[in-house]
């Protein structure tokens, strides 16, 4: 049976953030049981797997009946993909639950507000196959991208420190990603915890022979631990196919900023053959 078969009949689950990064399903469900909301993590590759977050699933709503849950801000979701399902019994087999309205509006502006350290953001979405899931993102300070000019062979980024301080010797940093000790540091201009700074793409091409891809970080400071540089705080799960900016030539090579499957920033550079 295919994918989309056994999602036909699979229960829906409706879901509000608020800007407290407090998450509410609502199943429209009668139960005399002890139902149970499951988010299941997605194992990742050479990493031990969290545990599955359990929420008791309520009645609400007077005589309409239905079915809440609550996932609180905290504790902080491991970072990762974590697939919804619904248990009708504490012993049941899972059911895959599918997305109803998503009402995301709190997320859109959350590039705005000031996020402590650690940094946890949360974002119901809808997978390839139909079903709802939570992409989570757990760090212990993050840079959040904005806007990303392109311009006579340079990428100049604009982005916002959160969870750390930026000092007098914060820089910018690509890296290599086959060789994490060959990077290219590039000064910042600040305001407060605002930052750009701009990266001439010539520096990237003919470092390495052949294809390259270099992740951006941001380095608060001289002793600090890198910062990876994304964009993270507002409703959009998977950026990649959804952001998506022009290829320059630069030499001898094709270059290309583009955020990856963790919406992380990178360049990636494509030798002309």
């Amino acid at each position: 049976m295919s994918t989309a078969a056994q999602g036909a009949g699979a229960p829906r689950a409706h879901c509000t953030v608020d800007a407290d990064g407090r998450t509410t399903f609502r199943v429209a469900l009668r139960s005399a049981g002890r139902p149970r909301l499951a988010l299941v993590p997605r194992t990742r590759k050479n990493a031990p797997e969290p545990p599955t977050h359990l929420l008791d699933l309520e009645p609400h709503g007077g005589d309409e009946g239905g079915l809440r849950a609550v996932l609180d801000p905290l504790p902080a979701l491991a970072e990762g993909r974590w697939d919804a399902y619904l248990m009708r019994e504490p012993d049941a087999v899972r059911e895959r639950l599918r997305p109803g309205l998503r009402d995301l509006r709190a997320l859109v502006d959350g590039s705005l507000r000031e996020r402590p350290s650690p940094m946890a953001v949360r974002v119901p979405y809808v997978t390839k196959d139909g079903f709802l899931a939570v992409r989570a993102w757990l760090r212990a300070a993050h840079a959040e991208a904005g806007r990303l000019d392109l311009a006579d062979g340079t990428m100049t980024v604009h982005a916002r420190l959160h969870g750390a301080e930026l000092s007098d010797d914060a820089a910018a940093l690509l890296r290599l990603r086959s060789d994490r000790s060959t990077t290219c540091s590039f000064p910042l201009r600040t305001e407060g915890g605002v930052f750009s700074f701009t990266a001439p793409f010539g520096e990237l091409t003919g470092r390495t022979p052949g294809d390259q891809v270099w992740d951006a970080f941001l380095r608060p400071a001289a002793d600090a631990p890198l910062v990876r540089i994304g964009r993270l705080l507002d409703d959009l799960a998977d950026r990649k196919t959804v952001c998506v900016y022009p290829a320059l030539t630069v030499g001898e090579a094709v270059v290309r900023p583009y955020y990856t499957v963790d919406n992380d920033l990178a360049v990636e550079v494509t030798a002309v053959h």
